[in-house]
């Protein structure tokens, strides 16, 4: 797996990022009965939006994102490592500005060199506030993104348009040679070269540029998998990319269906009767009794993730700004039982609002207010003056339904009020309802790291403007400690504000942290070989298909 590497030189001291080449996970050698040629079915959702690498910030989008798409870095599937994809090398000295050399040769789909100006511009044109990207505010650490980037006044749903930005270039961002480009920040930002491998950096080719619109309906990446074609609620289709230069990332099979079902349900008997080869949960059903591991045998993935389940508090719904309704319903959830029974230990109690398995994690942030204790539930219940029903929002389908019955009938049990459920038909149309501020209670909010760093649990989900900030709360202490962090050159001393400002989370509640993953994963007979990465996804390059006797 891959890691990096400081050297240090006489005045001034030099930081080289050297990110190694050997990460990425393959998934072992065809045997004599393997194929190249085959085709693999895999479990999906349906994307909300457009397919753009800057607007997609869904899990139904990123198995497309992750086979169309290289960025410079990628990540080791096991724990998020960070190593060199498209990047030939990436060097600082100061976590500041940062000196990128591509390898050469790379090609996207359509058969042009990928350079350095098709990162700068597809950077630049995620950024500009007017082509409305959701992951728009990942480009905020770059010098010249609030020259690119205003405001919505109103939000997405509202009449008003933001204000025209001052520039369509953040001037943050130069480019040297065809191969070579620098990157300026607006102050240090020691974890830049990790976060740089995250789906919104990716580059687009020149054809993107002329017509946006029609790209986004067939997109040309430059990754080992090349897109086909995506029909609503059906599937998306890929194909492997035979030029595909990353020798650790080349996937061995030949086509890609990502099907999408409604109901997870009956994805699993699918893949019990090999239809389809792989899923990254299981449903209810399986999970009951612990039934998956009779039933799977040697087809069971395992994966240690990075995720973390909450139920955010949207801002706008002045019914649950009392801090201490928020209490009341985080005292009431009996996470210990919830996850034992009917997530049946694949999933364990959450402490706070980041993942335990990632650098920086504390125990216990959250204290006793993630702690079931239905007597306490109580008191903070009648001092908040709430009256009604108190309602909790997801998509139906995935095995999200189930967890969060329960978690209403905890709260209806502690509170003595009534606690409804109310799902959507799917993740897309449930996504659509938060972008769209339109809530009406609590929502799951699920999160995956996109890279291993503490500061992925925080800056895009609680920080002002964020752009997974689904609760639209905004905290100026907890701005500010981010801000500090970020601008920290020593990933170590940067850690620290990250951990302080974790801790004034729980001054206000954005969300509930409710649970975290333990990863549990399928695949079906077909497959010799297949790996679940830290991501809780299919690691493409790791996947072996038997050939039919």
């Amino acid at each position: 797996m891959g890691t990096r590497a400081g050297a240090l030189t006489a005045a001034p001291l030099a930081l080289v990022l050297v990110l190694s080449g050997c990460g990425g996970g393959g998934g072992g050698t065809p045997s004599g009965n393997a194929t190249a040629d085959a085709t693999i079915t895999i479990y999906g959702t349906n994307p909300p939006g457009n397919m753009l690498p800057a607007n997609a910030t869904d899990a139904g989008s990123a198995k497309m994102q992750e086979g169309v798409y290289s960025q410079l870095v990628g990540y080791a599937p096991a724990d998020g490592k960070p190593f060199n994809q498209v990047a030939e090398s990436i060097t600082t000295t100061d976590s500041k500005v940062y000196n990128v050399k591509l390898r050469k040769g790379w090609k996207f789909h359509d058969g042009t060199e990928v350079k350095a100006k098709n990162f700068v511009d597809a950077w630049n044109w995620g950024a500009y506030g007017p082509n409305a990207q959701l992951s728009a505010t990942w480009f905020k650490q770059i010098d010249g993104f609030a020259d690119v980037y205003t405001k919505d006044p109103d939000g997405p749903s509202g009449p008003q348009k933001p204000p025209t930005p001052a520039s369509k270039t953040m001037k943050g961002l130069k480019v040297i040679g065809d191969h070579e480009f620098e990157i300026t920040l607006k102050a240090p930002f020691s974890v830049f070269s990790t976060v740089i491998g995250y789906n919104p950096f990716a580059p687009l080719p020149d054809k993107f540029f002329a017509d946006p619109e029609g790209f986004a309906k067939a997109p040309i990446g430059n990754g080992p998998l090349k897109f086909v074609s995506f029909t609503p609620n059906v599937d998306i289709k890929l194909t492997r990319n035979d030029d595909f230069p990353l020798e650790q990332k080349k996937v061995k099979f030949k086509n890609l269906t990502i099907k999408i079902y409604s109901q997870q349900e009956a994805a699993y008997k699918d893949l019990l009767s090999g239809q389809l080869d792989f899923m990254e949960a299981l449903p209810p059903s399986a999970k009951a009794g612990s039934k998956y591991k009779t039933e799977l045998g040697d087809r069971l993935l395992t994966a240690k993730l990075l995720s973390i389940s909450t139920l955010t508090l949207p801002e706008y719904l002045p019914e649950y700004k009392n801090l201490d309704l928020r209490k009341a319903i985080a005292l009431a959830i009996n996470r210990e039982q919830i996850t034992k029974t009917v997530l049946a230990e694949t999933y364990v109690p959450a402490d706070g609002w980041v993942n335990d398995n990632i650098e920086g994690y504390e125990k216990g942030v959250c204290g006793e207010f993630c702690q079931y204790d239905p007597a306490k539930a109580k008191e903070f219940y009648a001092r908040s003056g709430h009256t009604g029903k108190i309602t909790i929002q997801s998509n139906s389908d995935g095995g999200r339904k189930e967890p969060l019955e329960a978690a209403c009938n905890s709260i209806k049990n502690a509170l003595g009020v009534e606690c409804t459920f109310v799902g959507a038909t799917n993740f897309g149309d449930f996504r659509n309802l938060i972008d769209g501020q339109k809530l009406t209670g609590l929502g799951r909010s699920d999160w995956g790291a996109d890279y291993a760093e503490i500061e992925n649990f925080l800056n895009p989900l609680y920080r002002t403007g964020g752009s997974s900030n689904d609760s639209k709360t905004s905290n100026p202490q907890l701005d500010s400690l981010l801000a500090q962090a970020d601008a920290t050159a020593q990933r170590a001393d940067a850690i620290k504000l990250y951990q302080q400002a974790h801790h004034v989370l729980p001054t206000y509640f954005p969300s509930i942290p409710v649970w975290m993953e333990r990863g549990v994963g399928a695949k079906s007979s077909n497959l010799e070989s297949a790996t679940l990465n830290f991501k809780r996804r299919l690691e493409y390059a790791s996947v072996v298909v038997k050939a039919k006797s």
